[in-house]
């Protein structure tokens, strides 16, 4: 993506923060574009992003990506993150940014913001979510903080988020994960399960069963909850969770490909 990254402002008053975004615009007459949705303390730089931005150059398809704040070049502070804080700006990108129709792209945790993304134009929104001609998740951390976090962490763990306000989860791949006591209690308030939804149009999910951080059986449920039908699960015997080899790539191409 050879586009220069803009700004714009999410939020409002004190709680305003600087979102940075690059966008480009398709090509081809008719052609859609991808909403690129970053993992847990991932950015628009990340291999995954910059190579799905190149496959829609490729094909004449247009591209969004962006950065939560206290992610990348984006404004704010990661311990002032919160599940709702980032749906906001997924929202402003979304309907201040993204133009025409789009095929929304989320990884792991962009998986999760997504799905909330979809739900709330949905219900909010009716003519933005019409624009959502389909979707592709990366294994989707759906209900992350409470699922993945809070429930499958050790007493001394939650004991210090309760005690201390954060706690710092060790990671495979860089710095520790700062989990604070506001995005745990504040994710409560964007869960998928228990009631799920009907997304109203396909969801291709992609999930390798040597993934640590968002087992295969965690993204089997989701199955349950996305009603109507619509929701293909392909698994990748051999993949991990960041799905970011050649061939995976290839797979992820594979399927945006299919709503272009």
């Amino acid at each position: 993506m050879t586009s220069e990254p803009q700004t714009l402002i999410a939020g409002s008053g004190g709680g305003a923060r600087t979102i940075a975004y690059r966008t480009v615009k398709p090509r081809r007459n008719g052609a859609p574009s991808v909403f690129w949705l970053s993992g847990f303390m991932s950015d628009m730089a990340s291999t995954k992003a910059t190579a799905l931005a190149q496959f829609a150059a490729e094909k004449g398809l247009g591209a969004t990506l962006f950065d939560y704040s206290g992610h990348g070049i984006s404004g704010g502070e990661f311990k002032d993150g919160t599940i709702g804080r980032w749906l906001e700006e997924a929202e402003a990108v979304f309907t201040k940014v993204a133009e025409g129709d789009q095929i929304i792209v989320g990884s792991s945790m962009g998986g999760h913001i997504a799905l909330l993304l979809l739900r709330k134009l949905m219900a909010e929104r009716p003519g933005d979510a019409a624009r959502v001609k389909g979707m592709v998740l990366i294994a989707p951390a759906w209900d992350m903080t409470e699922e993945l976090m809070w429930k499958k962490f050790p007493e001394e763990a939650r004991r210090a988020i309760r005690e201390t306000g954060v706690y710092m989860e060790p990671s495979d791949y860089d710095a520790p994960y700062m989990i604070t006591r506001a995005l745990i209690e504040e994710g409560r308030s964007h869960l998928v399960a228990p009631d799920g939804f009907d997304p109203g149009r396909p969801v291709v999910i992609l999930q390798g069963l040597e993934d640590k951080d968002v087992p295969a059986e965690h993204t089997r449920q989701l199955l349950h909850l996305l009603k109507g039908g619509r929701a293909e699960l392909i698994e990748i015997a051999d993949g991990e969770h960041r799905l970011s080899r050649p061939q995976d790539l290839d797979k992820l191409f594979a399927a945006v490909g299919r709503f272009a």
